[in-house]
C-alpha cells in the first residue's frame, strides 16, 4: 500500500526524503528521473547541482546550459562559428537555477573537451553538422574557451543560482585566465556567492599572483561571512606576502558558522592562522581541522590554540612534515582530548614518541595511511610503526598503504587488516611505486594469496595496484567470495592485455553480482589499457548491473576524502 502511495506520488514529502539519500549516486537519479513526474521533478535538481564533477565522456550539457543564451550573446558564438542550431529549442527545467557548485578549474576543462569533442565530431560527420565553421585553431581556443566560460557564469547569474560551493583553483596559465574571468563576473555581481557555505582557494603561486588576487581576498572578507568550510591551499608561499596573511585572518576572523576549516602547503604561514583561530569567533563552532603538508616545525602555540577550541571534534593530519617529539609533546600535554581522526605520514620519526601519540589518541583514529619512500626507514622502524598501530589503533575505517611494503612487514599489515576487520570500509594497497627493486611480483602474489581470506565481509572501497598473476588473482577471488565490494579497483602493472584476467572477473565478480562499480586498468611501461575504453565488455557488465567507470574517476583522493568525510 505504502509501495503504491509513493509511485503515486501521494507522499511526495517521503519521497524526496528518498531520492535525497540517492545524492551522487547519479545512475540512481536518472532511473529515478524515469518513474513518473514526481521523481522526475525532485531527481532533476540533484543531478544539476554540478554536472561538471560528474564523470562522463558526454558534455553536452553545456548546450543545454547555453540555450539559455540572449540573441546578442549568441550572436557572439555565431563570430567564433557556432550556430544556434546546436542548442536544444527547449527545456523541460531551468536548468541553470539549479547549479549550487562552481569549481573554476572544472569548467574550464569541461569547456575544453567539449570544444575538442564538438571538432571531432565535424572531423568523423558521426553526426549531422550542427556547426558551421567551427575549426578553433589552437591560437584561439583559448579565447573561445574564455568566451564560453563567461557566458555560463553569465547565465548562472542571470538565473539566480543559489550557490552553495566555490572553488577557485589555479593550477596552470589556463586555470589563471579562467578565475579572473570569473571575479571579474562576480565583482559586478556580489551576490551571487555571498551566501556561500563551502569555499576553496587553491592556487600554485606559480601561475597565481597573489598581489593580483588581494582585490578577491578583499571581497571574500567583505562579502562572505556564512563559510561553514574553509579551505586555504598555497603552495610556494613567499614570507614576504604579509598581506596574504592579514586577509586569510580577517576571511577567518569575519565568519559567523565556521566548522571546518583546511591549511595547506608547506610553506603555508601557519602560526599566524593558528592564532587568528584563538581570537576569532569560531571557538564555539569550529568542529574540525585538517592539516595538508604543512610544516609544524617551530609551531610551539598548539596547546593554547586546540584548548581554546570548546566544539573541536577532529584533527586530520595528512602527509605534514616535522612530526617530531616537540609537536608531539605539546599534543601529549594538552588538558583536553587529541582527537586525532586522519593520519597520513610519508617518514616516521621517534617512534616512542609517535607511541605516545597513539595512546592518547589512538581511540579516534579512523583514517590512516603511510607511503614510505625515503631510504632513511629502516625495516624496524616500519614494523614499529605497524605493530603500535596494529595495539593501539582498533577503529581504522580508511587504511592506505602506499609503498613502503617489502616480503617481511607484508605479514604486519595483515595482522593490522584482521585487527580492524570490523570496521575497515576502505582499504588501498600500491606497491608499483616502491624506490628499489624489490621482487614486486612476489610481494604482489603473497598479497593475493592472503588478502582474501582477511576481508571484511563488506567494503565501500578496494584498490589494489599490483603486478598480478591470473593464477594468484583467481585464489584471491575464491577466498574473498562471502565479501560485497562496492567499489573494486585494479591497477596491473604488467605487461600483457586486460583480458588475461578478465575472463576470472567474470566468473567470481560478474557472475555472482560481488560489485557494483568496476575500474581496470593495465600498465607497462609508457603503454596502458582501462575496460572503460571497452565498449562491448563495458555493455556486459552494465547487463548484470556493475558500472564500469574510468580509473581515475573511480579513484578516491584522499585529502578529498577527508574533507567530505565530517
Amino acid at each position: 500500500m505504502i509501495c503504491s502511495k509513493l509511485f503515486a506520488g501521494n507522499l511526495p514529502e517521503l519521497i524526496n526524503e528518498i531520492i535525497q539519500y540517492f545524492h551522487r549516486d547519479y545512475q540512481t537519479l536518472h532511473s529515478c528521473i524515469l518513474v513518473n513526474r514526481l521523481w522526475c521533478r525532485l531527481a532533476i535538481p540533484l543531478l544539476w547541482e554540478d554536472p561538471f564533477s560528474i564523470p562522463t565522456r558526454n558534455y553536452h550539457f553545456i548546450e543545454i546550459y547555453l540555450h539559455n543564451l540572449n540573441e546578442e550573446d549568441k550572436t557572439q558564438l555565431n563570430k567564433i562559428g557556432i550556430n544556434n542550431n546546436i542548442f536544444p529549442t527547449n527545456t523541460l527545467f531551468n536548468y541553470p537555477s539549479f547549479i549550487k557548485c562552481l569549481k573554476s578549474c572544472k569548467i574550464g576543462y569541461s569547456i575544453e573537451k567539449w570544444i575538442t569533442a564538438v571538432r571531432t565530431s565535424i572531423q568523423g560527420q558521426e553526426h549531422p553538422v550542427q556547426i558551421t565553421n567551427l575549426l578553433f585553431p589552437h591560437l584561439n581556443f583559448i579565447q573561445n574557451s574564455r568566451l564560453i566560460f563567461k557566458l555560463l557564469f553569465k547565465i548562472f547569474i542571470e538565473n539566480e543560482a543559489n550557490l552553495h560551493t566555490f572553488e577557485a583553483e589555479i593550477f596552470s596559465e589556463f586555470d589563471c585566465d579562467y578565475f579572473n574571468d570569473a571575479f571579474e563576473l562576480i565583482l559586478q555581481n556580489p551576490n551571487f556567492i555571498n551566501n556561500i557555505k563551502i569555499l576553496n582557494l587553491d592556487f600554485d603561486t606559480t601561475f597565481a599572483n597573489m598581489t593580483r588576487n588581494y582585490p578577491f581576498l578583499r571581497f571574500l572578507y567583505y562579502n562572505c561571512n556564512s563559510i561553514s568550510s574553509l579551505y586555504f591551499q598555497f603552495p610556494a608561499y613567499h614570507a614576504d606576502n604579509i598581506l596574504t596573511e592579514i586577509y586569510l585572518s580577517q576571511i577567518i576572523n569575519s565568519q559567523q558558522n565556521l566548522k571546518k576549516i583546511l591549511f595547506g602547503c608547506s610553506n603555508f604561514p601557519l602560526r599566524h592562522s593558528l592564532l587568528s583561530l584563538k581570537n576569532s569567533k569560531c571557538s564555539n563552532t569550529l568542529n574540525t581541522i585538517i592539516f595538508f603538508d604543512v610544516d609544524f616545525k617551530n609551531t610551539n602555540i598548539l596547546k593554547e590554540v586546540f584548548e581554546q577550541l570548546n566544539v573541536l571534534e577532529s584533527i586530520h593530519i595528512h602527509y605534514c612534515y616535522s612530526l617530531d617529539s616537540d609537536f608531539i609533546q605539546q599534543i601529549i600535554n594538552m588538558n583536553k582530548p587529541f582527537k586525532l581522526k586522519s593520519l597520513f605520514m610519508d617518514e616516521v620519526i621517534h617512534i616512542k614518541s609517535l607511541e605516545l601519540l597513539f595512546q592518547k589518541s589512538g581511540d579516534y583514529l579512523e583514517n590512516f595511511g603511510f607511503e614510505l619512500l625515503s631510504r632513511n626507514e629502516s625495516k624496524e622502524s616500519k614494523q614499529q610503526l605497524l605493530e603500535i598501530i596494529t595495539k593501539y589503533c582498533t577503529k581504522i575505517k580508511f587504511l592506505d598503504l602506499n609503498s613502503g611494503l617489502d616480503n617481511l612487514n607484508i605479514y604486519s599489515v595483515f595482522n593490522l587488516i584482521k585487527n580492524i576487520q570490523q570496521n575497515l570500509n576502505y582499504l588501498s594497497i600500491d606497491v608499483l611505486n616502491y624506490y628499489n627493486q624489490i621482487n614486486i611480483i612476489e610481494l604482489s602474489s603473497i598479497i593475493l594469496l592472503n588478502l582474501g581470506q582477511i576481508l571484511p565481509f563488506k567494503l565501500e572501497y578496494l584498490n589494489l595496484k599490483l603486478t598480478i598473476n591470473p593464477s594468484d588473482l583467481v585464489v584471491f577471488l575464491k577466498n574473498s567470495q562471502n565479501s560485497f565490494i562496492k567499489k573494486l579497483l585494479i591497477c596491473n602493472k604488467i605487461q600483457g592485455k586486460i583480458d588475461d584476467i578478465l575472463p576470472y572477473i567474470k566468473e567470481y565478480i560478474m557472475k555472482k553480482k560481488r560489485v557494483e562499480y568496476l575500474a581496470i586498468v593495465r600498465t607497462f611501461s609508457e603503454t596502458s589499457e582501462n575496460l572503460f575504453s571497452l565498449k562491448n565488455e563495458v555493455e556486459e557488465f552494465e547487463l548484470n548491473n556493475i558500472q564500469v567507470l574510468n580509473y581515475s574517476d573511480l579513484y578516491i583522493q584522499i585529502l578529498d576524502f577527508i574533507k567530505e568525510s565530517d
